[in-house]
C-alpha cells in the first residue's frame, strides 16, 4: 500500500448494482479502518483522523451513496446503506476491521456490525444514539447553484463552515456535491428506533458524545454504554462533529481505543 500523504489520498471506485461507489484509500501498511461519514459529508472529512492514526491504520473512507463523488441512489433504505458498506468490504478482501461512522455513518456502522458480524472487529460511533429523531428539511432551502464560489457561501450563510468539502463548481455555477432533497429521505429513513442492531453486536465499541451536542443526550448516552457490554463511553468538548471541532482529543481518544483493542 502506499504511504498516505497530506494531498489527496488514492481516489478509487467499485460498482454496485450499476452504481458508483467511490472512496477514499489513505493508503499505509496498517490495519483497516472503515469510516463512515455523516449527512452532507463524505469521506475525505477523515483526512486529519487518517493523518493521526497512521502509520498504525489504514483508513477507507468512502463517499456513501448520493454524497460526494458516489452517484445518487433512489434508494437512501438502512438496508441500502449497509450493503454499500459491506460490498465494499468484501470487494476488497476485508474482514474483522474496525468501523467508524459519525452520524448517519454511525448507525450504518453499528447496523453493519449487527448483521455481518464477521466484517466488523470494533466500533467507534460518534455523536449518534440508538434511538434517532431529526429533521434536515431546513437545507431544502439551500440554493441549487451560485454563480461564484463566494456567492455561494453568502447564501449559504452559517451553514456554509460545515459544507466546504462539499462545494463544486459545475458548468452551471457552484453548488454543492449532494441534492438536499435526497438528504431529507435519507434521514426521514434513519429516524426511528435502533436499539435491537446497537444491542445486537458484542465487539468492543467506543462511543464518542459532544458534549454540546443537540442530538445525542447525556442520558441517552450514558444508557446506551450502559446496555452494551464492552462498551466506553467518552464526551469530548463539542458540538455533534466532533472529529471536525475537537480533531486532537477526538484523534486521542480513538487512539487509545484501538491500541485497547
Amino acid at each position: 500500500m502506499p504511504a498516505p500523504t497530506e494531498e489527496e489520498p488514492a481516489r478509487h471506485a467499485v460498482t454496485i448494482d450499476g452504481r458508483r461507489l467511490s472512496y477514499l484509500d489513505f493508503g499505509g501498511p496498517g490495519r483497516p479502518l472503515l469510516a463512515l461519514h455523516g449527512h452532507f459529508g463524505e469521506g475525505r472529512t477523515f483526512a486529519a483522523l487518517a493523518r493521526a492514526l497512521a502509520p498504525r491504520w489504514r483508513v477507507i473512507a468512502p463517499d456513501q451513496r448520493g454524497h460526494g463523488r458516489s452517484d445518487r441512489r433512489a434508494d437512501f433504505s438502512r438496508e441500502g446503506y449497509v450493503a454499500d458498506a459491506a460490498t465494499l468490504l468484501t470487494r476488497l478482501g476485508l474482514d474483522g476491521v474496525v468501523v467508524l461512522g459519525h452520524g448517519l455513518g454511525g448507525v450504518n456502522a453499528y447496523q453493519l456490525a449487527a448483521h455481518h458480524p464477521r466484517l466488523v472487529r470494533a466500533l467507534v460511533v460518534e455523536d449518534i444514539g440508538a434511538e434517532v429523531a431529526d429533521d434536515l428539511s431546513f437545507c431544502l432551502s439551500w440554493p441549487e447553484r451560485a454563480p461564484t464560489r463566494a456567492a455561494l457561501v453568502k447564501e449559504l450563510g452559517p451553514a456554509a463552515r460545515h459544507l466546504t468539502d462539499a462545494f463544486r463548481e459545475r458548468p452551471d455555477g457552484w453548488g454543492l456535491a449532494f441534492e438536499p432533497q435526497d438528504m431529507v429521505a435519507s434521514q426521514r429513513l434513519l429516524d426511528g428506533d435502533h436499539w435491537d442492531d446497537w444491542l445486537a453486536s458484542h465487539c468492543p465499541a467506543l462511543l464518542v458524545r459532544g458534549a454540546r451536542s443537540d442530538l445525542l443526550g447525556a442520558e441517552h448516552g450514558r444508557d446506551m454504554a450502559a446496555r452494551r457490554p464492552r462498551t466506553r463511553l467518552v464526551e469530548l468538548p463539542a458540538g455533534h462533529t466532533v472529529h471536525a471541532t475537537a480533531p486532537g482529543p477526538y484523534a486521542a481518544a480513538v487512539r487509545d481505543f484501538l491500541a485497547g483493542l
